[in-house]
Order: structure tokens, then C-alpha cells, then sequence
């Protein structure tokens, strides 16, 4: 388990209203509104239905407290936690109404960044000894990059860039439109400053050394093989973090490993990532 600040609820707060919003609608929930007494009460469990890296559960919490602030909440595991089949990370006691309102908006937290989480840790756990760090992308759900990202994160990865104005990441296409590798890194030099990092992106190990003249700070090889990156990395020598990026899948892992980069970054942590299955169990009523 990695332990790292928890979101703050500036961060955690308007996810919570924006899905709380959805579910209910204009009229709320209208089926336990329905169908159980307002006075009936229940006492339930947040269930992991598979093994894997438990993530969401603070915002789990804030969404049933946003539902009820009468509701007790109690953490049985904390974000980061490896659980097993059958494992109870939450427990939910209150107003019957109110646990079955928030449960969907709950478990679909949960579930998403666990998901993410659980992928996290199969893909840190591939690198063995190496020295390898795992990375996300920005290739993340609209809205819920700060959370996907800490989902990463307390599983043992690297968030890399929050967005576009956290360092310079020169691409594919600013290179062509800057006219060449070395012309980009130099005039992203003149531009942001000594406290920004620059990293600039190399299909090849002729565009590599044509960037290293002018010593940026990170290198991102971009689909090369194996031995390209090998290579790129006695290049390098030192120099630069050297990341590994493209055609990341779980079973590469190893083999990028073994090639000697520092980060290997992979969209697939995030945008791909299989949802967690977690349910609520145990829910009693009595009136």
C-alpha cells in the first residue's frame, strides 16, 4: 500500500454533487421513496467481490454523507489496501432511504478507481527489480482526472502530468510544426523558464540524439522496440530521465523493463482499466 495526502474535499465535494445530481434527477429516488418507510433503518456493507487494490473509499463516504449527514460511515480498509473476495472495506449504518439512494453513485466511485487502482498494481508488480516507475496519461475520464490519478497513485504508480500547464511535453505534432526536434526543445528552453521541466517525445534514436543537444530534462520513447530502447538508454547515459511509452500492455511490462528506462507510461491504466466489482450486502431493514 502507498500512502499519499488524501484529495481534499474542494476536490472530492463537486465530483459527488455532479453524480449525486444525475442519479436523482428532478424528483430523487422515487423507488425507495416508494417502497420503504421513512423511519425504516438499515445496516449494510461495501463488499469486494474480487481481489484486487481498493481506491474511493473517502469519496465513497463523502457521497453518503452528501445524502444524509446522518448516516454512520465507517472505513474497514483505507485507499490502498489489497483485498480479497468477501473482504468489507465499508460500513453503512442509517436511514434506509438514504443508504439505497447513494448506493449506485458509491459503488460506481469505488468500483471505476479500484478498477484503476488493481491495473495500477498488476503493472508496478510486473517491473520486478527493476528500477522502472509506472505512469498514467491524460488519457482519463473527463472530469475525473484528479481522483483517476490518485487512484493511480495509491496504488504505487506516478500520476506524470495533471494537465497542460504542469510541464512541457513536445509531441509528434509540435515537432513538425516547430520544424524539428532540437528547434522545439530549444525555443520550450527560452520560453517557460528554469522551473519548468521539459520532455520531448522520439520516434527514433536519430531524433534522440538530435534532442539531447539540447539536454532536456525527460525523453519519452515513443513505440520503439526493445533493443531501440536499450539503445536510447546508453544514449541518454544519465543525462535525462529516459520514459518508455506505446504498446503497453501488461505482458510487455518485463521486457521494457529490463531495457533500463526509468518510467514506463501506459494510457491503458486509466482508459482501459476493467471496473472493480464491488456491491453493498447485508442490508436489514427494520422499521
Amino acid at each position: 500500500m502507498t500512502r499519499i495526502a488524501l484529495l481534499p474535499d474542494v476536490i472530492i465535494a463537486p465530483l459527488v454533487q455532479m453524480a449525486l445530481a444525475e442519479d436523482l434527477g428532478r424528483a430523487g429516488d422515487i423507488t425507495s421513496q416508494a417502497v420503504i418507510p421513512p423511519d425504516a433503518m438499515a445496516a449494510a456493507h461495501m463488499t469486494a467481490r474480487e481481489e484486487g487494490c481498493i481506491a474511493g473509499l473517502d469519496i465513497a463516504v463523502a457521497t453518503f454523507k452528501a445524502v444524509d449527514a446522518t448516516l454512520e460511515v465507517e472505513k474497514l480498509k483505507q485507499d490502498g489496501d489489497t483485498v480479497t473476495k468477501g473482504d468489507a472495506v465499508l460500513r453503512i449504518a442509517g436511514r434506509a432511504q438514504s443508504v439505497l439512494t447513494a448506493e449506485r453513485v458509491a459503488l460506481n466511485f469505488v468500483g471505476r478507481l479500484s478498477g484503476i487502482a488493481t491495473l495500477t498494481l498488476k503493472m508496478v508488480t510486473a517491473t520486478g527489480n527493476h528500477k522502472a516507475k509506472i505512469a498514467a496519461t491524460r488519457k482519463t475520464t473527463p472530469g475525473l482526472r484528479a481522483v483517476e490519478k490518485y487512484a493511480v497513485q495509491v496504488a504505487g504508480g506516478l500520476p506524470h502530468r495533471f494537465g497542460l500547464d504542469d510541464a512541457v511535453m513536445i509531441k509528434d505534432n509540435h515537432i513538425a510544426f516547430a520544424g524539428g526536434v532540437a528547434l522545439a526543445v530549444r525555443r520550450a528552453r527560452d520560453a517557460v523558464g528554469h522551473t519548468v521541466k521539459v520532455e520531448v517525445e522520439v520516434d527514433t534514436l536519430s531524433q534522440l540524439e538530435e534532442a539531447m543537444t539540447e539536454n532536456p530534462d525527460i525523453v519519452m520513447l515513443d513505440n520503439m522496440s526493445l533493443e531501440d530502447m536499450a539503445e536510447a538508454v546508453r544514449i541518454v547515459n544519465g543525462h535525462a530521465v529516459v520514459e518508455a511509452s506505446g504498446n503497453v500492455t501488461l505482458d510487455r511490462i518485463p521486457d521494457i523493463a529490463a531495457t533500463g528506462v526509468d518510467v514506463i507510461s501506459s494510457g491503458a491504466i486509466t482508459h482501459s482499466a476493467p471496473n472493480f466489482d464491488v456491491g453493498l450486502d447485508d442490508v436489514p431493514y427494520a422499521a
